[in-house]
């Protein structure tokens, strides 16, 4: 294969009381049937409220069944619960391994690698990271064979959470600490991948659209697929919209395009969260 189509989609946060974001799935879904890529990423938060709510999980990976092309998931926070960190408040929904095996009961997996193109594709579970489960140290000693067996090829690594706002020493800070891999774990991660070729870092999570270069490394953000979240609630570093990210490999380069769905809105957290929602 000389030329490999992925589509990123994140944080679709899918739940069948919220027929307003199963309607922007349904304009993402209709896009990709008619641009038919290789393969769909979701990288994460593909539910609403998974921890709390199995029929939410149960729900997303039906709409996810329907796309008309392979599909690949990777937990986010509001499928498996959140991560602690060094200096912020305890997750009130804490990733758990009991959460994660939820999560592996409806989508098959939480990790995964692939090599297409020319390029080896790397997808991580960042929830249990900084966590103490088993299923953490396994995840490292899985990535290190993936590393070790790559042979060479440019790497590219999905998964929920950023690696860090701009460069690896950012600080932890306690406002914003939930936002990027936790420390501790993101030094670990940055030494192991200093042994690859990565070129690409992809992330979701914040719901917003962002896309740097740091060290020779892309770092793209794909914004929400389902909602935005209003200047009051979250500070603005990127571009606040729903949509997706298109990209298309060949070997040893990638471009990247930023797209929205015909017919997608920004529809707003707040109007969410309002009682009776």
């Amino acid at each position: 294969m000389s030329e490999f189509r992925l589509t990123q989609i994140s944080d679709t946060h899918l739940a069948r009381r919220l027929p307003t974001l199963t309607a922007n799935f349904d304009r993402v879904r209709q896009y990709i049937d008619a641009k038919r890529p290789d393969l769909v990423i979701n990288s994460g938060d593909l539910a609403f409220d998974g921890p709390t709510s199995r029929a939410d999980l149960e729900f997303a990976k039906t709409l996810h069944d329907a796309l008309a092309v392979p599909c690949r998931y990777l937990p986010g926070n509001h499928d498996i619960g959140d991560n602690p960190t060094a200096v912020g408040a305890v997750p009130s929904q804490p990733a758990t391994e009991t959460h994660r095996q939820t999560f592996l009961d409806i989508f098959g997996e939480d990790r995964w690698s692939f090599d297409a193109a020319g390029w080896r594709f790397i997808g991580l579970n960042s929830l249990i990271m900084n966590t103490g489960l088993a299923s953490e140290t396994e995840q490292f000693d899985w990535l290190a064979s993936q590393l070790a067996h790559a042979s060479g090829k440019p790497v590219a690594l999905f998964l929920h959470k950023p690696l860090y706002l701009n460069a690896p020493d950012d600080p932890e800070l306690v406002a914003t600490s939930f936002r990027y891999v936790p420390m501790q774990a993101r030094t670990q991660l940055v030494e192991m991948l200093r042994t690859a070729d990565l070129r690409l870092i992809a992330s979701g999570h914040v719901h917003q659209r962002r896309d740097f270069t740091y060290a020779h490394i892309r770092h793209v953000w794909s914004p929400s697929a389902g909602f935005v979240i209003s200047d009051a609630r979250q500070e603005v570093i990127g571009i606040k919209e729903t949509g997706l990210v298109e990209y298309r490999f060949q070997p040893d380069s990638f471009e990247v395009r930023h797209v929205r769905a015909p017919g997608q809105i920004d529809i707003d957290l707040d109007s969410l969260l309002k009682p009776g929602r």
